[in-house]
């Protein structure tokens, strides 16, 4: 039974799907607006703010270090603080189960002037943090977490942060992140080296913000700021949970979804150009640029998919939205192949290991790798899944359950609040047979 700990999903085939699903605010670009309003001059009012556990994470730390934010449905008003006036009477901050926050804010908090520890809920406990913390430790901060390179971290207050010229050993935008929030307060000018471009929304944001981020070729650049200053934000809304409703139109008989205001940032919506080559009937309308960010309208009809080797290139800034693909992928005609996604290993579960468990449990042939997958094609028979606690496991899962044979029950879903609360709602909205157990 589901319960305030323990939440279990089913869907039961329903065959179509349609309609014109509200989309809830990006995920990424909440945590970011909320992080640049607080130490920035001036209040900011965010539109659109994802309403969502981990979003909340995020604003829950930063009233914690004394930033005036009042957070409703129709729009967020955070009162900034400046660059040095955030302070901590309890220096231990809860991140629950958000490893953006957390690894963001390890950037910003080692130049603070007050110590802090950062720990999170189990999960989040165990992902990987040396990566953050090794060039924050080459930035003259002091900083460190346990020797297995996982939470708590413990950073020591009022040192002097110096700039980095830095080349990441791993694709990840929350990396580069972080360095460029440290950046914000180092001497000099950081420099990050990028091979494979990685999603923006940080250098966008800081725009806004009226501190430009400088690219040249592969190059960012950022210099040590004077201020911020508040502004105005729309929050698009979330391509990665509009993912699941653009896979859920394109897999299944006489579907037709569309979704507006959604955010099309090309470092973040590969998954289009990745199912357009699998065959998807996709469309983007009303393409403009609103705070920074490229939003779109995004039409999506049943298609007839066949399957690909995923371009290694695309892996990165598709990262998030992998376990839905490889849904899209299970329905297609041949198989799919997926190398190079090591990365997904590591997140909020062993996300290889939770789809091939997943799918061998739905009947689907799958042989697994280090970095990725083969997907053969069939048909999801029915059963159970266990989402290890994986919000993007369990949607993802949510989906297959459309055209399935029999019901799908997936249990341990309670993690989709970290990203998309009102999931069950919204599916609903679409002709989805899909309730609590």
């Amino acid at each position: 039974m589901s319960s305030k700990d323990s939440i279990t999903f089913r869907i039961q085939p329903c065959y179509s799907v349609s309609g014109k699903p509200v989309i809830p605010g990006d995920k990424s670009i909440s945590h970011r607006a909320i992080i640049l309003a607080a130490i920035a001059d001036g209040n900011s009012k965010i539109n659109n703010f994802l309403q969502a556990d981990d979003t909340l994470a995020t604003i829950t730390v930063f009233k914690k270090m004394g930033v005036n934010i009042e957070n409703n449905v129709q729009n967020t008003i955070v009162r900034g603080v400046g660059l040095y006036g955030l302070y901590a009477e309890n220096p231990t901050f809860d991140f629950g189960n958000s490893g953006t926050s957390v690894r963001l804010l390890a950037g910003l908090l080692s130049s603070q002037k007050f110590n802090s520890k950062l720990v999170g809920d189990e999960s989040l406990m165990q992902r990987p943090m040396s990566r953050i913390i090794n060039p924050l430790q080459q930035m003259n901060a002091k900083i460190s977490c346990t020797t297995s390179g996982t939470l708590p971290i413990k950073i020591e207050g009022n040192q002097e942060i110096k700039s980095i010229d830095y080349k990441p050993p791993v694709i990840s935008a929350q990396l580069k992140s972080c360095l460029l929030l440290a950046g914000l307060y180092a001497e000099g000018t950081t420099k990050i080296y990028e091979e494979t471009q990685t999603r923006d929304h940080t250098e966008r944001m800081l725009s806004n913000f009226s501190h430009p981020v400088m690219k040249k070729s592969n190059q960012i650049f950022i210099k040590k700021a004077k201020r911020l200053i508040g502004c105005e934000i729309n929050v698009p809304g979330d391509f990665s949970s509009a993912a699941y409703f653009i896979v859920a139109a394109v897999i299944t008989p006489n579907s037709n979804i569309i979704l507006d205001n959604v955010g099309v940032n090309p470092t973040r919506s590969a998954m289009i150009k990745i199912l357009k080559l699998m065959g998807a009937n996709i469309e983007l309308k009303n393409e403009r640029v609103v705070s920074g960010e490229p939003v779109a309208t995004i039409c999506a009809k049943t298609s007839e998919l066949f399957g690909i080797e995923i371009p290694k290139e695309f892996v990165p800034i598709a990262i998030d939205e992998l376990p839905i693909i490889l849904i899209a992928a299970a329905c297609a005609k041949g198989k799919t192949r997926l190398t190079g996604a090591q990365e997904l290993r590591i997140k909020e579960s062993d996300r290889i290991q939770s789809m091939s468990d997943g799918f061998l449990n739905l009947n689907i042939k799958i042989e697994q790798f280090d970095d990725g997958m083969i997907v053969e094609g069939g048909e999801f028979s029915g059963g159970i899944i266990n989402s290890n606690d994986d919000h993007r496991i369990a949607m993802a899962f949510a989906i297959a359950g459309i055209i399935s044979k029999e019901s799908i029950v997936i249990n341990n879903c309670k993690n989709v609040a970290t990203s998309f609360p009102n999931f069950i709602s919204t599916a609903k909205e679409v002709g989805m047979n899909i309730d609590y157990v």
